[in-house]
């Protein structure tokens, strides 16, 4: 059900893209010879990151198709934005329809339908500004099916939906990357190109891998289908969860409480779908950290230094509002996620060598689970053996 204003059913979808594209900040200052070097520059090492991840890894397409379906954008901030809104609306759609259902049954529905799907957008748009500020790159699972609007200017457009999920794609965050190669004070060059080797492996992990996307897309749809909760207490328990954070508010700020606000709404069987995903994500995320510092060296000189700062950059401490907004959108599960996924990857292989690790592609059975995670030896034994 989708609204003329953009939205659909409880979002404003519309007003979520202007409302981010108001609040976010602008980006480094740099000169338009500079950004079209950037951008180019970006485009040639996506490129050349796509031979490097295939020798490294053995990974190949399973059909030509794929690789040629899966583009890699060049995007700024607002292109970022416009495209994760078209991946939100797709895969949280089924979500919507059925606390939409729930709220027509209730007085006054239209009216509050309207105002809500406004309120809700203006607070998606707040969060995609902090996000937009963060990412480096990204590889889009749920992409829209259509190919990116031709690009008027500098940057690629993203489409934002709501066509049907494509194969997939590649953003590269053009202004966030110089950022935070300027802030760590590295090689530009090798920065950029060692920033394609992570994204790159990601893009090569879904087409060499045909069942993985569908794989991912069934996990949430039944994590998303187990939802059984009105608005007005979703609400009260995202609330709870901000209160946490800030004990000015109400909360007791001891982390006892629900840690992010997906956690907040979860019912035991969505506990352990998220169990699953969670492991996905970690073996996804950390075989691409163990990618890009496995192939560096080669190709780029100066990996030792970029890792070694960027590790203390994600270490490092930021403003209490910053802190708690990584904690409420996950970003901080994300970072145990490299890390917790790294140790994994780099155990199995070190176990069984590259080729042997490669037998974790085979089906989702083959995938590692919770525990195994945190035990190499122990999926190395189950399946690898």
């Amino acid at each position: 059900m989708t609204s003329a204003s953009g939205g659909a059913g409880m979002v404003d979808w519309n007003l979520a893209v202007a409302t981010a594209t108001r609040l976010a900040r602008p980006g480094p200052e740099v000169t338009r010879e500079e950004a079209v070097k950037v951008v180019a520059e970006l485009r040639r090492h996506a490129l050349e990151a796509e031979e490097h991840v295939r020798g490294y890894t053995g990974l190949r397409p399973a059909r030509l198709s794929d690789a040629e379906a899966t583009p890699v954008l060049v995007v700024d901030r607002p292109g970022w934005v416009r495209a994760n809104v078209a991946g939100f609306r797709t895969i949280v759609q089924p979500l919507v329809d059925r606390l939409q259902a729930r709220r027509s049954e209730s007085a006054g529905s239209q009216v509050f339908g309207s105002i809500g799907e406004k309120a809700t957008g203006i607070e998606v748009g707040a969060l995609l500004a902090f996000l937009s500020t963060k990412v480096l790159g990204q590889y889009e699972t749920f992409a829209p099916a259509e190919p990116p609007d031709s690009p008027a200017g500098l940057f690629d457009k993203p489409r934002r939906g709501p066509e049907p999920p494509g194969p997939g794609r590649l953003l590269l965050v053009a202004p966030n990357i110089v950022q935070v190669e300027r802030e760590l004070d590295v090689d530009p060059h090798d920065f950029r190109l060692w920033v394609c080797l992570h994204e790159e492996t990601h893009r090569t992990q879904f087409s060499a891998v045909p069942w993985l996307r569908d794989h991912i897309q069934s996990e949430v749809q039944s994590f998303l289908a187990q939802t059984d909760i009105d608005p007005g207490a979703l609400l009260e328990r995202a609330r709870e969860v901000v209160a946490d954070g800030f004990p000015g508010l109400g909360g007791r700020g001891d982390g006892s409480g629900p840690q992010t606000l997906l956690e907040a709404v979860q019912s035991p069987g969505q506990r352990e779908v998220l169990g699953r995903l969670t492991a996905v994500m970690s073996l996804l995320e950390g075989h691409a950290d163990v990618v890009m510092d496995g192939v560096g060296p080669a190709v780029v000189p100066s990996v030792a230094e970029i890792r070694e700062k960027f590790q203390r950059r994600r270490d490092r401490g930021a403003s209490r509002l910053d802190l708690v907004l990584r904690r409420l959108l996950g970003m901080d599960a994300k970072l145990r996620q490299y890390q917790d996924g790294a140790v994994f990857v780099r155990g199995v292989v070190d176990r069984v060598g590259m080729a042997g690790f490669n037998r974790i592609w085979t089906s989702p059975n083959t995938l590692p689970t919770k525990e195994e995670i945190h035990d190499p030896a122990a999926w190395v034994a189950r399946v690898a053996r």
